[in-house]
């Protein structure tokens, strides 16, 4: 099994004070982290990094039902993968002014919780901590066959189509996934890729070199690499592909970054704060 990307490494000799700043609780995430590029997005959105941290959660995005949880909780620090406001990056002109921009942005200001977005560096740690929280929300850790950048290989023993994906609904509280390729298909080389990673460059070319039969991925272009499964099927090529959703790929990774947060600052409560899935099915 490959270690975990943050548990038990907080630097040799370093004692975490009862009393903990926001800037120092950073301090140690980055400690762990892979650290963010100069052009990255990892940042404190809102806060006074001097503040004594009451609390701490963690979350897939800082969405307006979990800023007012986190206050709920007393937390006044509040990290997050996603960006605030519908945009990767920092949001352009004509999002910034509509009214819902305007409200949430009134809403962070009094709710009195410090908000930073952590994207970038745990992505880069090593392994990549988001990709290692889904394997390990799935219990598949003493499958995983190693990384190769930023997918995970796992091996599992010719389980179905059908099988795999009833296991990723039940271990991730999902009440369906997206599915292509033969149900009843056995997979026992399995790739998994996390968040907006299922595009055709990366996927397409994992699928031939790692001889996969299965790629389980968050999200990508409907027009990629599902057209790209669905000819391979046509040549007789079987393979198949289980779609998560952005959300629900990235979520455990989080939730995993709560536990390890709350293992190194075991006098500071520390929350995982979960939503249920964006899309419904009609």
């Amino acid at each position: 099994m490959i270690s975990s990307p943050y548990i038990g490494e907080t630097k040799q000799g370093v004692s975490i004070p009862l009393s903990i700043s926001i800037r120092e609780v950073l301090e140690l995430l980055a400690d762990s982290d892979g650290g963010s590029p100069e052009n990255g997005v990892d940042r404190l959105e809102y806060g006074d990094p001097d503040t004594a941290v009451k609390g701490i959660a963690t979350a897939f995005i800082a969405s307006q039902h979990v800023i007012e949880r986190a206050k709920s909780l007393e937390v006044n620090l509040l990290i997050t993968h996603e960006g605030l406001f519908y945009n990767h990056f920092q949001p352009g002109e004509q999002i910034a002014r509509t009214d819902v921009v305007r409200e949430k942005k009134s809403m962070i200001e009094q709710s009195g919780v410090a908000i930073y977005r952590n994207h970038d560096g745990v992505h880069r740690s090593q392994p990549d901590g988001i990709t290692y929280g889904l394997v390990r929300e799935l219990d598949w850790l003493d499958e995983l066959d190693g990384y190769r950048s930023f997918a995970a290989m796992i091996r599992l023993p010719g389980l179905t189509v059908a099988e795999i994906a009833a296991h990723v609904k039940n271990k991730l509280g999902l009440g369906q996934v997206r599915v292509v390729g033969d149900r009843t298909m056995s997979c026992e080389r399995i790739g998994v890729l996390v968040g907006y990673r299922g595009g055709g460059n990366p996927v397409i070319p994992l699928f031939e070199r790692e001889n996969l039969d299965l790629i389980l991925y968050g999200e990508g272009p409907e027009w990629e690499t599902p057209e790209y499964v669905k000819d391979s099927i046509s040549q007789n090529k079987p393979r198949a592909l289980v779609i998560l959703g952005h959300a629900a790929s990235e979520a455990p990774g989080m939730k995993y970054l709560a536990e390890s947060l709350q293992t190194k600052l075991p006098d500071i409560p520390v929350h995982f704060i979960s939503e249920a899935p964006l899309f419904e099915i009609l």
